[in-house]
């Protein structure tokens, strides 16, 4: 969907971001609830606590956290839930995306974007 973007959350906040959800099930190290300039935190649509501590961020293990992740975001009722409220969001304006992984590459918030433009 071409209105919903995907940045770190330690990225300064712009107009252009619209809707912001920052969607880690922890709050990120470093950064004040004032500075992230949150519209809304759905920690709930991040991986499962198990998932996460299983991935810990391992490159090596990202093709498997994906299936897995994905998997998660088919399947659980609360993670579809917010699927339907950041498109519902994405068709009123623009939604960024925000996670505080240090790879911008393997990580979950990739994987999420990837549902979302599916």
């Amino acid at each position: 969907m071409s209105n919903i973007f995907l940045k770190r959350v330690y990225e300064p906040y712009e107009e252009v971001d619209g809707c912001r959800i920052l969607v880690d099930r922890l709050w990120p190290r470093g950064i004040s609830k004032d500075a992230a300039k949150l519209s809304y935190w759905f920690k709930d649509l991040a991986p499962s606590s198990e998932l996460r501590k299983w991935f810990c961020h391992k490159p090596e293990l990202f093709a498997e956290f994906r299936i897995r992740y994905l998997e998660e975001l088919r399947t659980d009722d609360q993670k579809r839930e917010y699927i339907q409220q950041i498109y519902e969001m994405a068709a009123q304006g623009p939604v960024t995306i925000l996670y505080g992984a240090k790879d911008p590459v393997h990580n979950h918030a990739q994987v999420l974007m990837e549902k979302l433009e599916d």
